[in-house]
């Protein structure tokens, strides 16, 4: 006999081995005796003082508990199947390449960027020496964005696509189950890579190919139908069937598009900045403790939104215990992003806090960049950015209440940020669609959590790759409107909005690829 049900335990109870088992067995009525639990899905509710773990129970009662998942991926040999090429290794191409896998057909995969191991060294260097390999970086290679993040797995896709499906994958190459089960899960930027590296290994396992260093610079089209792809050494690949997965970063296909005059849409996107506090201020907030938090709670996490001047003001990519990092991707552009570890044990929570920004309405001035407005005004304020936090990855910052007073700070707070930070009038530097309403924002949160508000918080910036500002069009097939054998993916095409997201989106580019062969 199977029973699902639901428990709510007190943080002193949670405690205590066994607990979860005997409050199941006085909850059904029963004994202990031939009982096996199985947890389904696992939640904290921290909004009193009194906090309690929320489970979601599958109870099995005197029958053996099942141990293999629901789940199985049956990977083909198709090292001579037809091919599908794939620009982009990010989870979005690598979502595809599975999927093709799956379906009997040859993912080739192009990435401009290093895989997962070499890419460390540009990180130390955009780090320490503050150098920006345009081709590898926080954004770039393998893995894409994705790799050296937090691994936040959240969605509100949920009817895009199979996203237990897409858990279930990242647990058969290397992620824990905890995955599977946590309301808010997370793999943290030390687990990333190995568990890209596994799916690499897998694809190139089973036929595909992978290769890096591998930067596509034009298209050949014929009568609006994809011929092929030119390489950045003039090599030329014959290719039909094209799944676009570049991220939200590349802009080098963005102005490539635009020349060759292939459909754009500019796409309303946010920006703004990371907000830094010690994560024991948010800890003591959200769960109203002084001190050291309990050691079952993970470090405290916070979303928070507003409505200013008919615009969000919203917290962006929350990381709890984690760090701030560069994620510029070309010389004299400052653009800053966060990520946390497995464990989340840094000192410090940053989140970035942006403003919704309508391109219809929002940017005049850069209307005569017609679909790629948005673009330039993410760069504008980019190299805004690079200037004011001294012409280096070193970040412009202000204490927090500086920044909502107008003061410019005369000292900052320590920082994760490893480059540096460097005070800056972010007050006034900021156009005025963004600062006044994140000034307004803040004032708003403060109220809303008390004690976030505070000097010991810094403001960095800029926060501006939330989102692609432009949009690839797509008809009802995920195909290009008028380039035949195009399919534009993910982020960067403007139809997903992180991991799972873009994972999903990566599956369903495969098999439309697929299909229209």
């Amino acid at each position: 006999m199977v029973r699902n049900i639901q428990l709510r335990i007190s943080l002193k109870e949670n405690g205590q081995a066994g607990m979860l088992k005997t409050k199941t067995a006085k909850y059904l009525g029963i004994s202990e005796e031939g009982l096996q639990i199985k947890v389904l899905r696992k939640s904290i509710d921290a909004r009193k003082p009194s906090i309690y773990f929320n489970y979601k129970l599958a109870v099995y009662i005197n029958e053996p508990m099942p141990v293999a998942s629901d789940y199985t991926f049956d990977y083909k040999d198709v090292s001579k199947a037809k091919p599908i090429h794939i620009i982009g290794f990010g989870p979005a191409g690598m979502w595809a390449a599975l999927r093709c896998l799956e379906l009997g057909y040859k993912p080739i995969v192009l990435e401009r960027g290093k895989n997962v191991q070499d890419r460390r060294r540009d990180l130390k260097a955009i780090n320490r020496d503050h150098i920006v390999n345009e081709d590898s970086n926080y954004c770039f290679g393998e893995g894409g964005a994705g790799t050296y993040s937090d691994g936040k797995l959240y969605t509100r896709s949920l009817k895009r696509g199979d996203v237990r499906r897409i858990f279930e994958s990242l647990v058969h190459h290397g992620a824990t189950d905890e995955i599977l089960v946590d309301a808010h899960p997370h793999i943290g930027t030390n687990k990333l890579p190995k568990i890209v590296q596994n799916i690499r290994e897998t694809i190139i396992k089973y036929g595909g190919e992978v290769h890096f260093n591998t930067k596509v610079v034009d298209f050949k089209i014929d009568n609006n139908q994809l011929k092929s792809i030119t390489l950045q050494n003039d090599n030329e690949l014959e290719a039909s069937k094209v799944i676009l997965a570049t991220g939200h970063s590349a802009r080098d296909i963005y102005y490539l598009l635009d020349r060759k005059k292939i459909a754009l849409k500019a796409k309303s996107f946010a920006m703004g900045v990371r907000v830094e506090h010690p994560q024991h201020i948010i800890d003591t907030i959200q769960y109203h403790c002084k001190g050291q938090r309990n050691e079952q709670l993970p470090a405290a996490a916070y979303s928070l939104v507003q409505q200013v001047k008919n615009r969000g003001v919203y917290s962006f990519c929350m990381c709890p215990g984690g760090f701030i990092v560069p994620a510029a991707t070309a010389p004299g552009e400052v653009v800053v992003n966060g990520m946390s570890p497995s464990k989340r044990n840094n000192l410090y929570a940053n989140s970035g806090i942006v403003v919704a920004i309508n391109v219809d309405e929002d940017l005049p001035k850069f209307e005569k960049f017609g679909p790629l407005k948005g673009l330039e005004y993410q760069k504008n304020l980019e190299r805004l950015a690079f200037t004011s936090g001294g012409r280096s990855q070193t970040a412009p910052a202000q204490r927090l209440t500086d920044f909502v007073t107008g003061t410019l700070s005369t000292d900052l707070n320590p920082t994760s940020y490893q480059p540096g930070l460097n005070t800056a009038p972010l007050h006034s530097l900021l156009p005025k669609l963004i600062g006044s309403r994140l000034r307004s924002g803040f004032k708003a949160f403060g109220e809303k959590m008390n004690g976030y508000y505070t000097a010991e918080a810094n403001i960095v910036g800029v926060e501006s790759r939330t989102s692609s500002p432009v949009n690839i069009p797509r008809k009802d097939n995920l195909e290009h409107p008028t380039i035949k054998g195009l399919f534009p993916c993910g982020e960067g095409g403007g139809y997903a909005g992180g991991i799972v997201s873009a994972a999903m989106d990566g599956e369903r580019c495969a098999e439309a690829a697929i299909s229209n062969y």
